[in-house]
């Protein structure tokens, strides 16, 4: 574990970093850590929280300390096995119109490919959910195909519908409400992504996988009605961790 830090964050969090890259094997590096403190309940843990690469790890700094919490997290990560926890496989539908997806054309023309090529290969890829974040419920996902890479938008948008389903560098993601954003807007689910009075908030978690499907107008509507309805929830299976 050369590549492995554990660094003060403020007086009261730990951030253990997992080297540099941005991959999976890294990923479940980061969960099988987060699933193993959240086991151990260590004293004046308050919370965990997954990144790319990295745990933030905060505490109580009236029960633990900083050098005492280090201690265990280095004695656990000698312990900690693979993620166990069960992963659940989502299928979210999108549509993929004009009207639903304004820098559709954009998108194409500067990655020279058809609107068509550009739905087919976003469609086409199971994503990994690496971590929820900007803003509650919105998670990022790769790996995106390599044909669709692209720098995010050098005119950010002030507001972003909710739904918007976008993309920027290897990255897509779901807009969970309406907020500002920089990323090319390829399509929109009627699907909720976070719901405050709902046990968990967020509709995915870190570990996760999500694969789009897409749907006509039509559908988009009828599925949209049944969300507002409370009456929808996406097809979902649990895979192997």
């Amino acid at each position: 574990m050369d590549d492995l830090r554990i660094l003060n964050a403020a007086d009261s969090a730990l951030v253990v970093e997992f080297g540099t890259k941005i991959d999976r094997g890294t990923s479940d590096r980061v969960l099988a850590l987060a699933e193993t403190l959240r086991s151990a309940g260590l004293p004046g843990v308050t919370g965990i929280v997954a990144t790319f690469r990295s745990l933030c790890v905060n505490y109580d700094s009236l029960v633990t300390t900083g050098r005492e919490l280090e201690g265990s997290i280095a004695s656990l990560l000698r312990r900690a096995g693979p993620v166990s926890r069960a992963r659940r496989r989502w299928h979210i539908p999108v549509c993929y119109d004009a009207g639903f997806a304004p820098d559709i054309e954009e998108v194409a023309s500067s990655t020279g490919l058809r609107p068509a090529d550009v739905v087919e290969l976003h469609a086409a890829t199971t994503y990994h959910v690496y971590m929820i974040g900007f803003v509650p419920g919105y998670p990022y996902m790769g790996d995106l195909p390599e044909k669709l890479h692209l720098p995010r938008r050098k005119d950010p948008r002030t507001r972003v519908p909710a739904g918007s389903v976008a993309i920027a560098t290897s990255m897509t993601a779901v807009y969970p409400y309406e907020s500002p954003g920089g990323w090319h807007l390829i399509g929109t689910t009627p699907v909720r992504f976070f719901d405050p009075d709902s046990a968990g908030g967020a509709l995915l978690g870190p570990g996760d996988a999500v694969k789009f499907e897409p749907v006509t107008a039509e559908k988009f509507s009828d599925i949209r009605l049944a969300v507002e309805r409370h009456g929808f929830v996406p097809d979902n299976e649990e895979i192997a961790a």
